[in-house]
């Protein structure tokens, strides 16, 4: 039975279920629904009018939630309190502070070709997404009918943009056009697979909309290139803003003078351990990358049994029917050495750092197969707070499973896990100095690619660009990594101190249950919950 079930459950025998926890619920769903703007010519609204005209109801739903007397409540029903409050800091963070559709044009990009690893997509985003993953071809029903409402609001939604995107913000501009023109490639990809699967006249409507959407699109490039020489302001937030955001959205207690003082330590951490790995093993080959497709299928095939095998015959988790395909799903492709960025280096050597990493695919299928019962956790939190949990457990566990002994058999392996978190820590570090103008983006981007070990960064300017800029965009990303990961073994070091006051065993697998049953809520939610019990 679901954690949160049984807590709920053993409240009622005792009767300690509050009346007014239902106020909560409801709520929440009220909330949910204010929290998408109204449309205006079939697109979101995000003009400065309808904001003003909102402010006022908005209040109202915040004096409502703290109206709510908690008083009493079990841990998991106070969370629950937590998670809206979060939720509605961070509406009121974004339309006083953050201001995507403002500052920052790729706000306004609408359609997504894949699936996001965490539960929803990374960093802000609006709220009329076509999330193109998810259909087949050729489309049929209801699922054409969506297809054709969502290409259609695109033209009317990259028009208000014009009007809305008053903001200074220099390098969230220059770069925001970049996703702008991936649009129009993925709309051109579209359009293709349009004419291959819907060449009827019935479906004339659907070609004539995509080419609008199109045209629309270029329009809007060529308006973001001719405005950008006029934009020459800061893109970061300032360090007030970053730990107000932190501590009261993302729920993450640290500032941002403390954030750097752990990344940089955590950035030490991973060097100096690589450095006494590379001492250790310097008697041992070097890892062999598979350069052939052949040589990729089978070392990733092996990785996959050896993973799976590894998490079963040691108890390290819950194994359950739906891990293995997922992981199955992700197991990479073969890339010529030349094509190679950070994480297909380290892919074609041994998979096994990624593929722990890949923790995601195992929460992303129980959120598909086995959705959390209680409402307020079953949708992704929103301005993804989830990153600490999310992205915290993925690099957490990829130290813990090498502690536990995956690589006994592969000890140069361990070297590739000290390269992964000294990249996460170094473009952590790059990120925070842009949020604080310290840097410029591009100044950022230097320090990731300057210490991530071996050059691995290098050679690949788009996925630099595109973390750099993602972590620009989104507060608190791009440093997630490694406090999430910290707050995780933070809660361990209590959760095993308590085990031992009360004369009992930790066992990594009780732990990590607990932990994937509350739900995607931030580091801190959690703790509070497994502290309780």
């Amino acid at each position: 039975m679901n954690r949160f079930v049984t807590t709920l459950l053993v409240g009622v025998l005792a009767g300690q279920t509050p009346g007014n926890y239902n106020d909560l619920q409801a709520l929440f769903q009220e909330w949910r629904a204010f929290e998408k703007p109204p449309l205006l010519n079939g697109a979101p609204d995000y003009t400065k009018r309808q904001f003003r005209k909102r402010q006022r109801p908005f209040k109202v739903l915040q004096k409502r939630l703290v109206a709510i007397d908690t008083t009493g409540w079990p841990v998991p029903m106070r969370v629950d309190w937590q998670i809206v409050e979060a939720e509605m800091n961070g509406y009121d963070f974004n339309r006083r502070a953050l201001k995507p559709w403002e500052r920052d044009p790729a706000f306004y990009q609408t359609v997504w070709m894949y699936q996001s690893d965490v539960p929803a997509h990374e960093g802000p985003t609006n709220h009329a997404l076509l999330e193109y993953w998810q259909y087949t071809f050729p489309l049929k029903g209801e699922a054409k009918e969506r297809v054709l409402r969502e290409l259609a609001l695109i033209p009317s939604f990259l028009k208000q943009a014009r009007e809305n995107l008053t903001g200074d913000a220099r390098d969230l501009w220059v770069a925001g056009i970049n996703d702008i023109r991936d649009q129009g490639k993925n709309l051109k990809t579209i359009e293709e697979q349009l004419q291959r699967h819907h060449k009827n006249s019935a479906d004339e409507k659907l070609l004539t909309t995509v080419k609008k959407a199109q045209g629309a699109n270029g329009a809007f490039i060529e308006w973001l290139e001719k405005e950008a020489p006029k934009k020459r302001g800061p893109s970061g937030i300032g360090k007030d803003n970053y730990s107000w955001y932190q501590q009261n959205v993302h729920l993450v207690p640290l500032t941002w003078e403390e954030e750097a003082q752990l990344l940089q330590r955590e950035l030490d951490r991973a060097w100096s351990s690589l450095k006494l790995e590379e001492e250790r093993n310097k008697h041992l080959p070097p890892l062999q990358s598979a350069d052939t497709p052949e040589q990729f299928a089978e070392l990733t095939e092996k990785g996959v049994q050896r993973m799976m095998r590894f998490l079963k015959e040691n108890d390290i988790m819950v194994i359950k029917d739906n891990m293995e395909p997922a992981l199955r799903e992700h197991m990479g492709k073969y890339a010529p050495k030349d094509k190679r960025n950070f994480f297909s280096i380290g892919l074609h050597m041994d998979p096994l750092p990624l593929y722990s990493h890949f923790y995601h695919w195992f929460d992303l299928a129980e959120v598909r197969d086995n959705p959390h019962p209680n409402p307020i956790r079953r949708e992704p939190s929103l301005y993804n707070m989830y990153d600490s949990k999310s992205e915290g457990i993925a690099t957490a566990v990829e130290e813990m499973f090498m502690h536990a002994g995956l690589y006994d058999d592969s000890p140069r392996s361990r070297e590739i896990v000290w390269i992964m978190l000294a990249q996460r820590a170094a473009r952590g570090l790059g990120s925070l100095y842009a949020h604080a103008n310290i840097m410029t983006m591009a100044e950022a981007g230097q320090v990731h690619v300057k210490w991530t070990p071996r050059g691995w960064m290098e050679r690949e300017p788009h996925l630099l660009q595109f973390e750099q800029h993602l972590y620009l965009r989104q507060p608190g990303y791009g440093t997630c990594y490694i406090t999430g990961k910290y707050l995780i073994e933070n809660l361990m070091t209590q959760y095993a101190e308590k085990l031992e006051t009360e004369g009992k065993e930790f066992r990594l697998k009780e732990f990590l249950d607990q932990f994937n049953r509350a739900g995607h809520i931030p580091v801190e939610l959690v703790r509070q919950e497994m502290m309780a019990n």
